[in-house]
């Protein structure tokens, strides 16, 4: 481990309340945004903009000049830039958004992933868009993480009731039996050649929704790329990918969240508890935690983090990763493999590949309801606190 100390929430939330409201403003002013999906602003829009330049669309808006809000994913997003205006248009977004779905989504029956789990058949990837990526991607992180990261878990998820409600916990024998067909590893489930991917067993399931948001924010940073940005700030749920500097000439400033249950981030920032700011420019930040994400089941909590070695919601010490990497679906993908594999493990793993230019701030509890903190050592770069 690189790095490891006592919680010094108390420290930062003091310092937080002396510098009052002022510190909140500088701080959204410097493009502030939490690891959680953004508040709905009531900024009353602007009209003309709206109504002869870039007419807005059902789930996507103009907020002003410089930033466009949003729905996707069954989240929110937004994208900001610190230039003059945002050439973007609310309709081309929204269609990227709903071309990435139409491969993508489990939770659509049309989509080619819900085709493909579905049915015995192939699918030529070659000819996709995002899902050939998604899923090579996949198979990487995979790899490096030994398995804690894995889009083959999808009978484990159904089984959980991540898709539909059930009434108790599965047994150890239903998690057993589903663990047989689980594993990117196991060659008699599919095979992959030349792009062309086939299941050789109709129980072979794959869902993408640990790697999805943050490939979607890619895409839209790709979109941005090609209207000749050279300062954005894009989130969807969480997950963010920057840009060049904000408005203020400065890198874009990022809160983490104090990993606490009653920490929702639903109430606004200046009711939000942040246990340190991240600074960063031409990088990509995902965190991924289990103090939000859980379901009570016979009186039980349970993570929504599930582990595909085990095929039980994780029990780690650990609350949440956050993980700084080149683009965003290997940050996404790597702070929920950094949720099942632990602090030891994960931050091994960075020390171990450098190649991967990942660093990782992960927040635990420490004992006696202590938060404690341990990261990478490349992570004191961007940690301002």
């Amino acid at each position: 481990m690189e790095q490891k100390t006592p919680s010094w929430k108390n420290t930062i939330r003091k310092k937080f309340f002396l510098e009052s409201s002022f510190y909140l403003w500088m701080v959204f002013m410097l493009g502030l945004s939490s690891c959680t999906a953004p508040e709905k602003s009531n900024k009353p829009q602007n009209k003309t903009i709206q109504k002869t330049q870039v007419p807005n669309t059902k789930n996507v808006w103009l907020e002003n000049k410089t930033s466009i809000k949003g729905k996707a994913l069954g989240t929110t997003f937004v994208i900001k830039t610190g230039e003059d205006s945002l050439k973007a248009a609310p309709m081309e977004i929204e269609e990227l958004f709903e071309g990435f779905n139409a491969e993508l989504s489990t939770y659509i029956d049309a989509s080619l992933i819900s085709q493909f789990n579905a049915s015995n058949s192939s699918i030529d990837l070659n000819s996709t868009l995002y899902f050939q990526s998604c899923f090579e991607l996949s198979q990487e992180v995979y790899d490096y993480t030994e398995g804690a990261f894995d889009p083959t878990v999808y009978p484990l998820v159904s089984l959980w009731g991540f898709f539909k409600d059930i009434e108790k916990a599965p047994t150890a024998v239903e998690i057993d039996s589903v663990l047989n067909f689980v594993g990117f590893d196991n060659n008699d489930h599919y095979s992959y050649n030349d792009g062309v991917l086939t299941k050789l067993d109709p129980r072979f399931k794959l869902v993408f929704n640990a790697i999805a948001k943050g490939q979607a924010v890619d895409v839209l940073a790709d979109y941005l790329d090609g209207k000749g940005h050279q300062s954005y700030f894009i989130e969807v749920g969480g997950e963010i990918r920057v840009k060049g500097m904000n408005d203020r000439g400065t890198k874009w400033v990022i809160g983490v969240d104090e990993p606490v249950e009653v920490n929702t981030g639903n109430e606004g920032l200046s009711k939000r508890d942040l246990e340190n700011y991240i600074e960063v420019s031409d990088r990509a930040v995902a965190t991924s935690g289990n103090y939000r994400d859980f379901y009570v089941l016979d009186g039980k909590k349970y993570s929504h983090t599930l582990s595909p070695v085990t095929g039980r919601p994780v029990r780690h010490h650990i609350l949440s990763a956050t993980v700084i990497a080149d683009d965003a679906a290997t940050a996404d993908a790597y702070a929920t493999a950094f949720m099942v594999m632990g602090v030891e493990k994960s931050l091994d793993l960075i020390k171990k590949h450098p190649e991967l230019n990942l660093e990782a701030y992960l927040l635990f509890d420490g004992g006696s309801g202590r938060i404690e903190r341990a990261y990478s050592k490349g992570m004191t770069h961007y940690l301002m606190k």
